[in-house]
């Protein structure tokens, strides 16, 4: 067997590579034989629309996703669901990862693995039901509640990613995106959906009125945005986690005790920005593309 010739060694691209299967690493369990989710031409969404630029973007994802898991628990049923019947509080990558997989598979995979992951979302949020401290009943399939899960996820991600991608993105694009992730929400049974961001703005201005401070939710907050991950990540996860509360509203943010970056808004908009144009460097990716 030929070894290898050191002249053709190109340490950039060792760089590059090595930094893709880090990040597949820590958003694919291995222990359970997962492997990234490869790109379908027989996908839900066309290549370069949208909602598959939005979600491939590693960074403004996980900005936007945090931001939208502390506005989901804001809601009590939301909330209740996750205290009663997830391990959230001592395994929140997994969770983090698996909703992560979950949106890829639906944005990018083949239509009988999408098709096949809502079913499964489906039946495990058929067992989530339970009673709130005082009485109220609360299930995961009540449609008004996974609207508010939805809306939050919709418009956190677009926002992180018009703040640290594509801030001149077209409004009729980003409409097209919430048109788009209406299909996934309506197969999970959300209403109402909305498919403009007018229409999901209007949605989340009227549901404020479901939400509640409270002191699980001010503990799962905290969790969220304190709580530091093992290796290479756990570095950055302060400048992402501060991206995050910068994009919840102000009302949100005093409900969950949270504060304002501030001063540190400048720095984590930097870190943000650098580590997100290095990724999509390593991947090979460019707004207005996609996987």
């Amino acid at each position: 067997m030929a070894r290898p010739d050191p002249s053709q060694f190109d340490p950039i691209e060792f760089a590059r590579q090595k930094l893709v299967q880090g990040v597949r690493a820590a958003f694919n369990d291995t222990a359970k034989g997962e492997t990234p989710v490869p790109p379908s031409d027989e996908a839900w969404f066309e290549k370069d629309s949208p909602i598959r630029m939005v979600h491939a973007d590693v960074v403004s994802m996980m900005v936007g996703g945090m931001a939208a898991l502390l506005l989901q628990m804001l809601h009590p049923h939301a909330l209740r669901g996750v205290l009663d019947f997830s391990n959230f509080r001592f395994d929140m990558h997994g969770r983090l990862r698996r909703t992560a997989r979950f949106i890829a598979v639906t944005t990018y995979g083949h239509r009988a693995d999408a098709d096949a992951a809502i079913a499964r979302v489906n039946a495990i949020h058929a067992k989530v039901n339970g009673t709130l401290p005082d009485g109220t009943p609360y299930s995961a399939t009540n449609p008004r509640t996974l609207a508010w899960v939805h809306v939050t996820e919709a418009l956190m991600f677009l926002e992180a990613w018009l703040t640290h991608v594509q801030p001149d993105m077209p409004l009729a694009e980003q409409d097209e995106y919430f048109r788009q992730f209406a299909i996934i929400a309506r197969r999970l049974g959300a209403d109402p959906v909305p498919e403009t961001k007018t229409e999901a703005q209007a949605i989340f201005r009227k549901m404020r009125a479901d939400l509640r401070s409270s002191p699980e939710a001010r503990e799962v907050a905290e969790l969220i945005v304190k709580r530091r991950v093992d290796g290479a990540a756990g570095a950055v996860q302060p400048f992402l986690a501060n991206a995050a509360v910068d994009l919840v509203p102000p009302f949100a943010r005093t409900m969950l005790a949270l504060e304002r970056p501030g001063w540190q808004a400048t720095p984590s908009k930097l870190v943000t920005g650098a580590l997100g144009g290095t990724l999509r460097w390593a991947f090979k990716q460019k707004p207005g593309r996609s996987p």
